[in-house]
C-alpha cells in the first residue's frame, strides 16, 4: 500500500499533466446547471432529451479502457456518471483516466438516460476538472475510525458518513425551531456583548484575555448575556431572546463543552410557573418538528416528553439520600449543625471528590445533587433549590429559603434552567457580596459582583421569567456525547 506522501507525489504529477494539456486544474467558474438531487427530481424530463452541466466531487471509479462509470457526490445527492470512448471522443477519455482520482470534483455535460440496470445516468459529451485532490479520501468502511481523527478532520467524517452530515442538518433545524417559536410569541432577537468587564448570569470560570485598544483586562461570557438582556426589560423591551456562543473555561465530559451556542430568553410580566408551561410545550415542538417523535431513548432511558413532566423536590431529595437538610444545614443523622470541617466527611461518605470540599456549603450539597440526578430519568422539574445556589433568581414566596427556579430533568441531567428574575436591587447586592465571598475564599465558579447591574436594577425591572438552554439538549435528544454533536470541536494542536 502507497503512503499518503508517494500519493500525493502521483496527483501533483497528474495536476501537472492538466497544466500542460493548457486545463487550470483549479478554475474559478462552474458550468454546472442543476444540482445532482435536481437532475433526479426531474429526471423523467431530463430524460425525454437535451444536454445539462452537472458537477460534483468522483466517489467512485469503474470500468477501464473505452467506458468508465463512476459516481458524483455534490452535497445534496449521488449520481452516476457514464464515459464511452465513441461518445467523448478518445483524447478527453485518456485526458480522464491519466489525470482523474476519487476525490476531484468534475463536471459532466452529457444526456440523461437510465441504464439497463435501473440506474440514472448521465452520458458524458464533455467534461470539466474543477478541483484537483492532492489527498486520497479515507476508505467508505476503514477508514475515519479514531474518534481524534474524526473531530479533526470532520470535513472527512461528513463526507464519508451520511449519518453525521445529518446531525448537523437537525441541529439546525433544533435552532430554527427554537427561533421561530419565540418569534411566533413576540420576542425579539437581539445581540449582546460576548467580552465582558464583568461575567454574570452562571456559576463558572470564565476565560480571561486583554484587550489591547482599552488596556483592561477582560472576559469571554459564560451567559448567553443574561444581565444584559434584563438591562433590556429595565429599558422597556418586554421580551427578547439570543441564540450565542458561550465560553466555560471548565473540563471537558461528555455533557460539558468550552464553547458552546446556547439560548436564553426574557419575558416581562410572567413568572416561573407559565414559564414551565413554554418550556414543555417548546420541547415537545421541537421534538416533533427536528425528530418526528416525542419518544427517546436517552442513556438508558427512555423518555416520551409527552409524558406528565414530574415535580422534583431538591432539598427532600437530599434529604432523603444523604440526612442532610441543605435549607437549615442540619445533619439528620445527629441533629446537629453542619459545619466546615463536616464537608468534607459528607462527601467522602457520599463518594465526591472536589476541591471546594473544604470550604463551603454551596459546592458540596450542588455535588451531592449531581450524584442524585444521575438516577432520574424525567421528564420533569427540579424545584425548591436552596436561594445560596441560585444568586439571581427570586425568593419562593411559599418558602423563602428557596428560589422560584426550576430546571429542566431529562436522563439524570439538567438541560434548561428558568426562574423567577430578581428585581429586587437591595436583595442582589447582597447575594453578589455573597458570592464575592465565595470568590475570596477561592471558589473560581462563584458569580462576581456586577454593579452596574445593581444601578440598573435601581431604575426598576417589571417581575421577569428568564429562561436558558444550550446544545446540550440536542446532543441528548440525539442520545450523542456533546462533542459528537459540534461540527468542529477544540482539539490540541497535531503534533508532528
Amino acid at each position: 500500500m502507497s503512503s499518503i506522501d508517494e500519493i500525493r507525489d502521483i496527483r501533483i504529477k497528474k495536476l501537472e499533466l492538466l497544466k500542460k494539456a493548457g486545463i487550470d486544474p483549479y478554475p474559478a467558474n462552474s458550468k454546472r446547471e442543476l444540482s445532482l438531487q435536481e437532475a433526479i427530481k426531474n429526471f423523467d424530463t431530463l430524460e425525454k432529451g437535451g444536454e445539462k452541466w452537472v458537477s460534483g466531487r468522483v466517489m467512485s471509479l469503474r470500468g477501464q479502457g473505452a467506458i468508465i462509470f463512476t459516481t458524483l457526490y455534490d452535497g445534496t445527492a449521488n449520481f452516476q456518471g457514464l464515459l464511452k470512448k465513441d461518445v467523448i471522443g478518445e483524447e478527453k477519455l485518456n485526458l480522464w483516466n491519466d489525470t482523474i482520482d476519487i476525490g476531484d470534483f468534475v463536471e459532466i455535460q452529457g444526456k440523461f438516460f437510465t441504464t439497463q440496470r435501473g440506474e440514472k445516468t448521465v452520458e458524458a459529451k464533455d467534461w470539466r476538472i474543477l478541483s484537483k485532490s492532492l489527498r486520497p479520501l479515507p476508505e467508505k468502511w476503514h477508514g475515519l475510525v479514531d474518534v481524534e481523527e474524526r473531530f479533526r478532520k470532520r470535513y472527512l467524517d461528513i463526507l464519508m458518513n451520511p449519518e453525521i452530515k445529518d446531525i448537523f442538518i437537525k441541529k439546525a433545524k433544533f435552532w430554527d425551531t427554537i427561533r421561530e417559536y419565540l418569534i411566533s410569541k413576540n420576542f425579539l432577537e437581539v445581540d449582546t456583548p460576548v467580552i465582558e468587564n464583568t461575567t454574570g448570569g452562571a456559576d463558572a470560570r470564565p476565560f480571561q484575555t486583554h484587550h489591547n485598544a482599552l488596556d483592561i483586562d477582560v472576559y469571554m461570557r459564560i451567559s448567553a448575556g443574561e444581565l444584559w438582556q434584563k438591562k433590556l426589560l429595565v429599558g422597556g423591551f418586554t421580551r427578547t431572546f439570543e441564540i450565542g456562543r458561550i465560553f466555560r473555561n471548565e473540563g471537558i465530559s461528555p455533557e460539558h463543552l468550552q464553547d458552546y451556542t446556547q439560548l436564553e430568553y426574557y419575558m416581562a410580566y410572567a413568572d416561573y410557573g407559565e414559564g414551565m408551561e413554554m418550556t414543555k410545550e417548546l420541547y415537545r415542538l421541537i421534538a416533533k418538528k427536528v425528530f418526528n417523535t416525542t419518544k427517546f431513548k436517552i442513556k438508558e432511558f427512555d423518555i416520551d416528553l409527552n409524558d406528565e413532566w414530574k415535580i422534583y423536590d431538591f432539598c427532600k431529595l437530599i434529604e432523603e439520600r444523604f440526612e442532610l437538610n441543605p435549607v437549615t444545614e442540619i445533619y439528620l443523622k445527629t441533629g446537629k449543625r453542619v459545619e466546615l470541617k463536616d464537608l468534607k466527611e459528607i462527601c467522602i461518605k457520599a463518594g465526591i471528590e472536589y476541591e471546594h470540599a473544604d470550604f463551603n456549603i454551596e459546592r458540596t450539597v450542588d455535588n451531592l445533587w449531581k450524584i442524585l440526578r444521575k438516577e432520574i430519568g424525567g421528564p420533569g422539574f427540579l424545584i425548591n433549590v436552596p436561594v445560596y445556589l441560585e444568586p439571581l433568581a427570586k425568593i419562593n414566596r411559599n418558602n423563602p429559603k428557596t428560589v422560584e427556579r426550576f430546571q429542566v430533568i431529562l436522563a439524570g441531567s439538567e438541560v434548561g434552567k428558568g426562574f423567577s428574575e430578581l428585581n429586587d436591587p437591595l436583595d442582589q447586592y447582597e447575594r453578589f457580596m455573597k458570592q464575592q465571598k465565595l470568590r475570596d475564599a477561592g471558589d473560581e465558579e462563584a458569580q462576581m459582583a456586577d454593579m452596574e447591574y445593581i444601578e440598573a436594577l435601581e431604575y426598576g425591572m417589571p417581575p421577569a421569567f428568564g429562561f436558558g438552554v444550550s446544545e446540550r439538549l440536542f446532543s441528548f435528544l440525539i442520545d450523542k456525547p456533546v462533542r459528537e454533536a459540534q461540527l468542529f470541536p477544540l482539539m490540541r494542536p497535531k503534533e508532528e
